[in-house]
């Protein structure tokens, strides 16, 4: 049995996020349903499991998204990237293509995982830009927003930062938050050893409206002390999963 690794840039816009939870995959509207479709038919295996870094959640996009699958396929890796980049949907791109180490396991050996949120400012929406990007009317205190990230630092509980009501354990360790940009762009990445569902969204929506002067920075201790509620949740369609390290 070989295992591949594929490196997989996508568009998230039409989908369904990475996977529906208690959905069969097959035919349904989500990311890894559209690989596995492509890989049953190329490999002639229908209990193919493809395993993700990260699940991206609904309308979020990838720059670097790893997955991995088992197959008895003898195709060479070449021409598996070729075949799955022939019949995939266009905004799902296979990158790279490589065999693996029987025991590697893209979701269980991944370390840490980045993620960016791209935003525009202007007084009007770029024509070009408003799908993959979120657009401010002005411009968000930048430093107020970095002396509140400093306060996601760290490992700490984050079940009020995200949606996840099943997870037994909700403490996570983000080790960066970059705030940067100009008064036409600006940027925040988050890099963290794992993300809980919808945290990364919670965290950006949270420091945009601190940056904007809705709320004070110092909410970000009540929020964890659970004496007060996350910002909105960030639109999706401005957050890439940026890269994950193994």
């Amino acid at each position: 049995m070989r295992n591949i690794r594929l490196t997989i840039e996508y568009d998230g816009s039409r989908y369904q996020g990475w996977i529906r939870l208690g959905k069969e995959e097959t035919g349904s509207n989500t990311i890894s349903g559209k690989i596995m479709e492509v890989l049953k038919k190329m490999t002639g295996e229908y209990s193919i499991e493809l395993n993700c870094g990260s699940r991206t959640e609904v309308g979020v996009h990838a720059y670097a998204q790893v997955a991995n699958f088992k197959t008895q396929s003898t195709m060479d890796v070449l021409d598996i990237k070729h075949y799955l980049n022939r019949y995939l949907p266009m905004d799902i791109a296979i990158t790279s293509v490589e065999e693996v180490p029987e025991r590697f396991h893209a979701q269980l050996n991944a370390t840490s995982k980045t993620y960016v949120y791209r935003m525009t400012i202007d007084d009007v929406p770029s024509v070009f830009d408003r799908k993959y990007t979120y657009h401010c009317y002005r411009i968000p205190d930048k430093h107020l927003m970095q002396q509140a990230a400093m306060l996601l630092i760290g490992k700490h509980d984050f079940r009020c930062f995200s949606s996840a009501k099943k997870t037994k354990v909700t403490e996570r360790e983000i080790y960066e938050i970059e705030v940067y940009g100009d008064t036409e762009e600006m940027q925040i990445l988050i890099h963290a050893n794992d993300f809980l569902h919808n945290m990364a969204r919670y965290i950006i929506g949270t420091l945009l409206d601190i940056g904007f002067g809705i709320r004070p920075k110092e909410d970000i201790e009540e929020i964890f002390a659970g004496k007060a509620l996350p910002s909105t949740a960030c639109d999706p369609k401005g957050l890439y999963l940026q890269d994950i390290t193994y």
